[in-house]
């Protein structure tokens, strides 16, 4: 994920988008707002089950993007935060589940 991390923060100096972790986290929330939206008209508002919409891809896509922007706004590698995090789970099931009453 880092080389990720890496061409969007490119991306974002090349096109003098650089912006504070207060507002890549209210991007990442608008995103992912859309893809709540995308998830809703899948299911036809919880009435049927999910079937793909064609934009679901792309706001995900849009949601991925926004979370690595974030990380880079706060300088965090998602790789180890992830490697991290999967420890974390790893242990919280070995305890008998992996909500967060097993910390």
């Amino acid at each position: 994920m880092l080389e990720k991390q890496k061409i969007v923060e490119r991306f974002f100096i090349e096109n003098n988008l650089e912006s504070d972790a207060e507002v890549r986290i209210l991007d990442l929330l608008s995103e992912l707002g859309e893809v709540s939206k995308e998830i809703l008209k899948g299911t036809d508002y919880g009435s049927k089950p999910l079937t793909q919409t064609e934009n679901l891809s792309l706001e995900m896509g849009d949601l991925i993007f926004s979370t690595l922007a974030l990380a880079n706004s706060l300088r965090i590698n998602l790789d180890d935060a992830l490697e991290e995090a999967l420890k974390k789970y790893k242990k919280r099931l070995d305890k008998g589940s992996p909500g967060s009453e097993n910390d």
